[in-house]
């Protein structure tokens, strides 16, 4: 006989063996002891949780010859042709393949024949967010108004794409993501009846990684035993299998990064490549882990959310007393912006080697978080004893000439194509889309040390938003495009403590005309 997959193999045939959805089955189990049965039901939830198999467990018990306890008997004629797939009282329909109207109204003519055995005819209807428009128009009169003897159990993981009238006519039920606890009890019981040995940290991983769906923890079951026969299932095997990391690379790899040693990440992730992990894999359990650590941080109790073992909390926690907050969140936004590019990206590698180096060096980015990240750097630097005097014009990360120290003294001449910009530098400002045009209306005009037009900003985000390469590039164009020359542009941010008419030329008074500035 051909090996059957485990998920298949140990299928629940009665209420009993369903687990994680004590809610749904003790409400079918009691309609069917009292002998209330709807005529529609809608069963919604994550894939692997258990819809189908409620509903041909149901389908079984409504036609069972003597039921037990509202479950099937799985001995009488239609119990076992049920189970057999050959009985005509239970149809299953796939609404992926079979979603046009031509499909329902044959469901439409069969619903008015009796069935020949039993007491209901049971439409299975899977993935029935599949079905068209016209489909769910033409299944809505039989759906409201049935024969007696017809019951439809439409499943779906999409409930949001049903129709509102389709909702308002089933009893619906939403199957829950089962519990990492439930699915590791579970694996355990097939364990022994498969006769397998596995260590219990295996099974939980492998239950973590389901995801809260058991026939995907049965199928990464069923894997590992495959590749590792006649074995105990170990830890370390099972990481192998399913391209993992153990929670130390996650430990490791967070210090290096924390500690800017670019080196160091870089041979990280040529050893993760090495070892055959996948890169998706890997990158999905960081964020997991650095959204552990951000709960650990942040949250005095409740740590039950985190489903860990007691002394994987107490490591978590003294990890995060080193971090802060802020180190943690910016982490975890740009590891998930990542994650959505390497989904289909064919340089993964590539992609998380170049996140890792950003983390490593906030200088490439100019959000709040990198700045805050430079500041603590620097802090950390100064009580060191590592920095000297910063020169006056420190402009947080901005490459500008420095800030004169004295009462500036006015140039004799400046030169024509300056002197024309700030001239139409209104219409120049007209021209910019909106966020330079409000930047823009921050600057104090001035004149450089090689006769650039100098942009002095007292407002750090302005400063930080030109000093980008691409963004001076586009004011140049502008310029060029208003008085028919070339004309450089730099950027300053001025110092806090000292006003602009003390540090900086005023081209708006060299020039004698009045300058106003749009918003």
């Amino acid at each position: 006989m051909s090996y059957t997959a485990l998920y298949r193999k140990y299928r629940p045939a009665a209420f009993s063996d369903v687990r994680g959805q004590d809610h749904i089955v003790t409400t079918l189990k009691n309609q069917i002891k009292a002998d209330r049965i709807g005529h529609a039901y809608l069963f919604c939830g994550t894939r692997g949780t258990g819809k189908t198999t409620a509903a041909k467990i149901f389908a079984r018990a409504v036609n069972c010859e003597s039921p037990t306890d509202g479950s099937p008997c799985g001995e009488c004629a239609s119990c076992r042709a049920v189970a057999a797939g050959t009985s005509v009282n239970v149809i299953e329909i796939d609404a992926a393949s079979n979603n046009g109207v031509e499909s329902i109204r044959e469901i439409r003519e069969e619903v008015t024949y009796r069935p020949t055995q039993g007491r209901y005819r049971v439409y299975i209807i899977d993935e029935v967010h599949m079905l068209s428009i016209g489909a769910f128009n033409a299944l809505l009169k039989t759906l409201e108004e049935p024969p007696s003897y017809v019951i439809f159990i439409l499943a779906t993981t999409e409930a949001h794409k049903i129709p509102v009238t389709i909702l308002s006519r089933c009893q619906r039920y939403d199957f829950h993501r089962i519990s990492v606890d439930t699915i590791q009890a579970r694996l355990q019981e097939l364990l022994l009846q498969e006769q397998v040995c596995a260590e219990e940290k295996a099974l939980r991983y492998i239950a973590a990684s389901a995801d809260g769906a058991l026939r995907d923890a049965l199928s990464l079951l069923d894997q590992c035993i495959a590749f590792y026969p006649g074995q105990t299932l170990t830890y370390d095997n099972v990481l192998n299998v399913l391209g993992a990391v153990d929670t130390d690379v996650f430990a490791d790899m967070l210090e290096k990064t924390l500690s800017r040693d670019v080196s160091a990440v870089i041979g990280g992730v040529e050893k993760l490549v090495a070892d055959g992990r996948e890169l998706s894999q890997f990158l999905n359990d960081f964020i997991w882990y650095l959204r552990n650590l951000l709960l650990v941080k942040c949250s005095d109790g409740g740590m039950e959310i985190l489903d860990m073992s007691s002394e994987s909390i107490a490591r978590l926690k003294q990890i995060a007393q080193t971090l802060e907050e802020e180190t943690l969140i910016r982490c975890i936004r740009i590891f998930s912006e990542l994650s959505g590019q390497m989904r289909y990206s064919s340089q993964k590698r590539t992609l998380l080697e170049i996140a890792l180096i950003k983390l490593c060096r906030p200088q490439m980015e100019q959000d709040c978080g990198s700045l805050a990240m430079r500041i603590d750097q620097l802090e950390q630097r100064a009580e060191q004893g590592l920095l000297s005097m910063p020169p006056q014009s420190d402009a947080v990360g901005i490459n500008a000439p420095d800030a004169p120290q004295s009462v500036p003294v006015l140039p004799k001449a400046v030169p024509e194509d300056v002197a024309q910009a700030v001239k139409e530098w209104k219409r120049i400002l007209a021209s910019m889309p909106g966020v330079s045009k409000s930047y823009l209306g921050k600057a104090k005009l001035s004149l450089g040390r090689e006769n650039e037009l100098l942009l002095v900003f007292t407002d750090t985000m302005a400063a930080g938003y030109f000093s980008r390469e691409e963004e001076r590039l586009l004011l140049e164009e502008a310029i060029a495009k208003q008085i028919g020359r070339q004309v450089a542009v730099v950027v300053q941010e001025q110092s806090a403590d000292r006003p602009f008419e003390e540090t900086h030329v005023d081209l708006e008074q060299l020039i004698h005309m009045e300058i106003t500035y749009e918003a």
